[in-house]
């Protein structure tokens, strides 16, 4: 008796690579949204952009981290995922986290001699630091309780598919937060958002639900932290979102709920429950989801690229504003040197290789 492997399905394949396409579409185009409003606040958007985002803009010189970026640019954020596509690429799905390491660590270098402010977060320059002074992989990240691995999950996500053996879009996910994240906070975010990615693109109903109990039955082994847990939040504001007061209320008290009760930082246990939150209440309309999100304040850029990937794996590039997402890709490759249908093709064909 011959077992049917979805890689073996047209159908399936096809659906795989328009996902993959769709999530790092999503994570460019969210990144460049919220890269003009980044770090700012709700009342300072207002000031310098006249209100809330609704298109590519160019950032003001008062923006603290990317004064005076062109429109359409995007952030560490999509720079990132993009070294780590790299990395799983060259692996052919292997993750080599000392060769990843000198990579992100060669970005950043890259960034400095063009004089960008754009660096590496927090926890991930001090867990770089560390590994350069001879600190071991499995302690260099264990007080990386930001999302800066989850920013990052969108390849993970793609090139792993849930139903793959041993559980392996779990293993990766942590694999990929052991040299900077490796805190339960830091691999539950990663996990989430890699396995809403991956849910997407298989196209079951209710993703970000799949992905939550996903990461329930995963077990996270990794350092601790008296920080407050992502998946409980990330539960928490799915259910606000969805079943709660946040599926009645306007959209204005909706951003107010996020800014000051969830919170918008880079913290996981605020910004991936922010972004599922904004999954949840603008599922339908992605392109207003990540100008949603681009809005509120705070680490905007990474939580509309974070919405954006989900969305746009569950449901494929086209989704977004089409005028938006072509001067995005456009700008990508012309300006950064990375080729979106490239990656998301290669990362595609690692999902597929992994279900033979």
């Amino acid at each position: 008796m011959t077992t049917h492997l979805p890689s073996a399905d047209p159908g399936y394949r096809e659906r795989v690579l328009r996902g993959a396409r769709g999530a790092l579409t999503g994570l460019a185009l969210g990144d460049a949204l919220g890269m003009p409003t980044q770090s700012m606040s709700a009342e300072q958007i207002d000031e310098y952009y006249g209100g809330p985002i609704h298109g590519l803009l160019d950032a003001v010189p008062e923006q603290p981290i990317a004064p005076g970026m062109k429109a359409g640019a995007v952030t560490d954020d999509t720079e990132q995922a993009f070294v780590l596509a790299r990395r799983l690429i060259e692996g052919d799905g292997d993750l080599d986290n000392a060769q990843y390491a000198r990579d992100l660590l060669d970005w950043e270098a890259k960034m400095k001699a063009k004089g960008s402010l754009d660096l590496l977060g927090p926890s991930t320059m001090a867990a770089l630091h560390a590994l350069e002074e001879g600190v071991s992989i499995e302690d260099t990240g264990k007080l990386g309780t930001t999302n800066g691995g989850a920013m990052r999950a969108a390849p993970i996500g793609i090139a792993f598919a849930p139903s793959a053996p041993d559980r392996l879009l779990a293993r990766m996910a942590r694999e990929s937060c052991l040299v900077t994240h490796n805190t339960v906070q830091g691999i539950q975010a990663t996990m989430l958002v890699a396995a809403a990615v991956s849910f997407g693109i298989e196209g079951v109903d209710d993703p970000l639900r799949h992905a939550v109990e996903y990461v329930e039955q995963s077990h996270v082994r990794a350092h601790w932290s008296a920080k407050a847990s992502v998946l409980r939040r990330v539960r928490t504001w799915l259910r606000w979102a969805t079943a709660g007061d946040g599926a009645s209320v306007t959209t204005a008290r909706f951003a107010d709920a996020l800014q000051y009760d969830c919170g918008t930082s880079v913290e996981s246990s605020e910004s991936v429950a922010a972004a599922f939150a904004i999954v949840a209440r603008f599922g339908n309309d992605p392109t207003e989801a990540l100008c949603f999100a681009a809005s509120l304040g705070g680490d905007t850029d990474t939580m509309a690229a974070m919405a954006g990937a989900m969305l746009g794996a569950q449901h494929g590039p086209e989704a977004f504003d089409e005028a938006m997402r072509t001067q995005v890709t456009g700008q990508l490759l012309a300006d950064n040197g990375l080729d979106l249908d490239a990656t998301a093709q290669a990362l595609g064909e690692i999902r597929l290789a992994t279900l033979c």
